[in-house]
């Protein structure tokens, strides 16, 4: 319903880069070059210009994208309100997020939308948080779940609808016979002078636990870098470190103490659903948001 090069645009402001738009849209940088070549004639206004070594967004190009996100934010409560008058939604619906979203609360919001909605092709898609947002601006998802972190698009952007769907507590795994081993709580005070494992720079582990950590009052001394949960609890078990976890990831059993933290407030990783400006509203979105809420509060109930 809307020029799809406007989309293309929209990916460009996102990265900045036409390189990192037309990876994040499986285009090649000709073919992006090309539509915004292409939209710029029709316009008959440049859109973006050299600047050193990379491109800037001319005013004109600020302008047609302020236009583009309350069209594409309508073009989203038209589709739903269109498959809000028909009892057989059809189509394709896809769900993405990390992977302890995609593991614990993505399959049971699949399988529900599978049975409400049969004629629905519903998919799922493990990805990174950053990622999310870029497959929601493309199009090639519906609905995302992703950690609450400094580096994604802000609250206020108005090009999604991001709501909290549920506080993910942290734990802390210790060997077993640690000297906090005993313990019913800890707090992060009592293991600042540990070796930490975390996950590799730049990776949102990393920055959750660096973050904890420094709302805590110091800086971690990281030994260890691990990503994968089962990675860091064996590095745990052979006495190489401690490491958080949140409590929706499962260890396997290796001989180790997990241990919730206390803190006011306890350390957590806030999960967010996002969806795209004006798409909460289709009523396959709503009942992936009840199964996920649902979901969440089973697995992880308030105190």
């Amino acid at each position: 319903m809307i020029d799809p090069r406007l989309k293309v645009l929209q990916m460009v402001s996102h990265h900045g880069t036409v390189t990192a738009a037309a990876a994040a849209l499986n285009y090649t940088p000709s073919a992006v070059s090309y539509q915004l070549r292409q939209l710029a004639d029709e316009l008959g206004t440049e859109l973006i210009i050299q600047s050193g070594r990379g491109i800037k967004l001319t005013a004109a190009a600020r302008t047609v994208l302020r236009h583009a996100e309350v069209l594409h934010a309508q073009v989203e409560r038209a589709y739903a309100e269109l498959a809000a008058t028909t009892e057989e939604p059809s189509g394709s619906f896809t769900l993405c997020g990390f992977s302890t979203a995609a593991t614990h609360l993505l399959p049971p919001a699949a399988a529900a939308l599978r049975e409400r909605y049969p004629q629905i092709r519903v998919r799922v898609i493990e990805a990174e948080p950053a990622r999310c947002f870029d497959l929601l601006l493309s199009g090639d998802a519906d609905l995302a779940l992703v950690i609450n972190t400094a580096d994604l698009p802000p609250s206020a952007d108005e090009r999604f609808d991001q709501q909290p769907l549920v506080d993910d507590p942290l734990d802390l795994v210790v060997p077993a016979g640690h000297p906090l081993a005993e313990r019913s709580r800890v707090s992060l005070a009592d293991v600042a002078d540990e070796q930490w494992i975390v996950g590799r720079p730049g990776s949102t582990y990393h920055e959750l636990v660096r973050a904890a950590c420094t709302s805590a009052g110091f800086s971690p001394n990281i030994a260890h870098h691990a990503d994968e949960w089962d990675t860091g609890t064996a590095l745990v078990a052979h006495h190489f470190g401690i490491i958080l976890v949140p409590r929706l990831a499962r260890l396997h059993d290796w001989p180790v103490v997990r241990i919730p933290l206390r803190g006011e407030p306890a350390p957590a990783r806030r999960i967010l659903a996002a969806t795209r400006l004006g798409g909460g509203q289709h009523p396959v979105t709503r009942t992936a948001l009840t199964t996920l809420t649902t979901t969440a509060e089973t697995l992880l109930p308030p105190p």
